[in-house]
């Protein structure tokens, strides 16, 4: 337990034993009861004050100057008891508060919690343990059974069972393949497994999100800022409503009872307990939110502009279609031209091996490779003189026209032209699909409150507005640079707060430029997640609408919360200026009220099934 938790802890053990302490003196009528209840009042208040004053220093003026006020009052004109009251309920609602708040972080401390500290390495003297920043990209490491990841990696068994929740929400385990990535911290579910790192740990998933998780405990939302500016509003309003009561009967209790009803106000406990709730169940749900000021432009947002590759596409080419112009069968055709393309640095290359590769297709090494850089690349392949790429680079190669576009290609679609011993050989065609939950994401942000969707792109107008047509969106703009993505973001803002969603390097200015940016991906060296005030754990769309709702949700709890807490409070303010409430009575009806606004902020730890506020 830290030392703030601890002296709570003291602070309310004290109150409640001079409090119980005093109560039988003071039904014997006995005079040492104000004593005992002094005695058990000093402490909070001089805590109290201390608080005060440093707070002072650092330029800020609470209401908890409302307490001072109150007990001191109390203990000034004999009010033993109610001093004592008031000091319990002022260190109860203290604690209160405190286990609220650690209640209301627990996905977040849960994230912070499990952070590994070293890592069994394979070594040339067996397995060692050594610090995490001792562990290089291409080190093998063993991963116990139910041991966290401790960097990026990949699979170096025949398979693996993780348990993700931390990081998605996800409560099932997910079988990992041998060659497969794993992010670190994620829980290793079954069987020890290797683990070949990919990442130092510094550059790791899970440490990009323990650095967001500190940032956005340590950040204060707009709507917290504001409950401090109508805390001045508060305190002035109680002093001259207590003033006035005692100027106008001539008691001065009774001014003391307005003061101890008003102590402490919801305003100052409402509004940070929901938003804390709201930034944890976010992470809970997969999407981490940097702040608090975050989380309720979330809650806003009317305008989605969106990245075309990574976020509304898969992110890289895949094989559509092989179309063979002569007598040569697909899988010839494709073999032919994978086992060139591995010695090729071409975009495609790589999606073309991957592609002969799954089909179980066996590679032939080639020679005699020449390459163009960006036109293609020509070679032997068992004795067969291959050419791989544009239609211009094989039509030379093979000294003949080359096959013809198909007609019914796909907008946005790239072409590879493939010649086979001086013969136009077939036409492979790639593309970048949309992702399959990409239209259901942009029909849950639509339900949550989105009322425009963009798609941004610096890809060319044909395949940009193919996958706009494709989704319905409302807009496209397409052959776009970041500082024209920028200049897209600040137009859009006119028609509502913009939230930008994005994976990419060149996304970074528009994702800081929006109302709110969220990067796809937590890779803690990318400079989208850096620039973004949210970050999706990982590359999951559909985990947008419901961080959205849980955003909405916790506005509205929280401005709910301040309503009801500070119209209960006006009320028994009244009350007690009418001389219908003694300041004891204050005391308990306050602590009742601060109770009911507590738990009620704490609700948005819980999310509606169908996602209603």
């Amino acid at each position: 337990m830290g030392d703030e938790a601890s002296r709570r802890v003291l602070l309310l053990g004290i109150a409640a034993a001079g409090l119980a302490a005093g109560l039988l003196p003071a039904l014997l009528g006995h005079g040492a009861a104000a004593w005992i209840f002094g005695i058990g009042t000093l402490p909070v208040l001089a805590a109290l004050l201390r608080d005060l004053w440093h707070g002072f220093r650092r330029g800020e003026f609470g209401l908890d100057l409302i307490a001072a006020l109150s007990m001191g009052g109390a203990l000034l004109l004999g009010e033993a008891l109610a001093a004592a009251v008031v000091a319990l309920m002022y260190a109860g609602g203290e604690f209160l508060e405190a286990r609220a708040r650690q209640r209301a972080r627990r996905e977040m401390t849960a994230l912070l919690a499990r952070v590994p500290r070293s890592a069994m390495r394979h070594g040339a003297r067996g397995l060692e343990e050594v610090p995490l920043d001792a562990i290089a990209p291409g080190d093998r490491l063993l991963v116990a059974r139910g041991a966290v990841v401790p960097v990026d990696g990949d699979v170096d068994a025949i398979a693996a069972v993780l348990d993700v929740s931390a990081l998605t929400g996800e409560p099932l385990p997910q079988r990992i393949a041998r060659g497969e990535a794993v992010l670190s911290g994620s829980v290793n579910a079954g069987e020890a497994f290797d683990l070949v790192a990919t990442r130092l740990a510094a550059e790791s998933t899970y440490a990009g999100i323990v650095r967001l998780v500190e940032g956005a405990q340590a950040s204060k939302a707009p709507m917290a800022r504001m409950a401090d500016r109508w805390s001045v509003w508060f305190l002035g309003f109680t002093v001259l409503l207590a003033g006035g009561a005692w100027v106008a009967t001539g008691d001065a209790v009774r001014g003391l009872a307005v003061l101890v009803v008003a102590t402490p106000c919801p305003l100052i406990l409402a509004v940070p307990v929901a938003i804390i709730a709201g930034l944890s169940r976010a992470a809970g749900a997969g999407v981490l939110v940097k702040s608090g000021g975050a989380l309720e432009t979330m809650a806003r947002a009317r305008v989605l502009l969106l990245d075309k590759t990574g976020t509304l596409t898969v992110g890289h080419a895949r094989l559509a279609a092989i179309l063979p112009a002569g007598d040569i069968a697909e899988e010839e055709l494709l073999r032919l031209a994978a086992s060139l393309d591995q010695a090729s640095g071409h975009v495609l290359a790589q999606a073309l091996v991957e592609a002969a590769t799954a089909r179980g297709l066996s590679l032939s090494t080639p020679i005699a490779m020449q390459e163009a850089p960006g036109e293609g690349i020509a070679g032997l392949v068992d004795d067969h003189q291959v050419a791989i790429g544009s239609a211009g680079f094989v039509a030379a190669a093979v000294g003949g026209p080359t096959p013809a576009a198909p007609a019914d290609q796909p907008a946005g679609a790239a072409l590879v032209f493939i010649g086979v011993d001086g013969a136009a050989g077939g036409v492979l065609v790639f593309e970048d699909p949309i992702r399959p939950d990409a239209p259901a994401m942009l029909a849950d942000m639509r339900r949550a409150g989105i009322r425009r969707v963009v798609l941004l792109s610096g890809d060319a107008e044909a395949p940009a507005q193919a996958v706009g047509r494709a989704l319905a969106l409302d807009g496209v703009v397409a052959c776009c640079t970041p500082e024209g993505k920028v200049a897209v973001v600040r137009a859009e803002g006119r028609a509502g707060p913009v939230m930008m969603i994005g994976d990419g390097v060149n996304d970074a200015p528009a994702l800081a430029a929006a109302a709110i940016g969220i990067a796809m991906g937590a890779r803690g060296a990318a400079a989208s997640s850096e620039a973004a005030d949210a970050v999706v754990l990982v590359d999951r769309l559909d985990l947008l609408a419901r961080a959205m709702r849980i955003a909405r949700r916790t506005l509205h709890i929280a401005r709910q919360s301040v309503a009801v807490g500070i119209g209960l409070s006006a009320l028994g303010m009244a009350a007690a200026a009418a001389g219908y409430l003694t300041p004891v009575q204050g005391a308990l009806l306050q602590e009742a009220i601060d109770v009911a606004v507590i738990l009620n902020a704490l609700r948005a730890l819980r999310e509606d099934a169908d996602g209603a506020i």
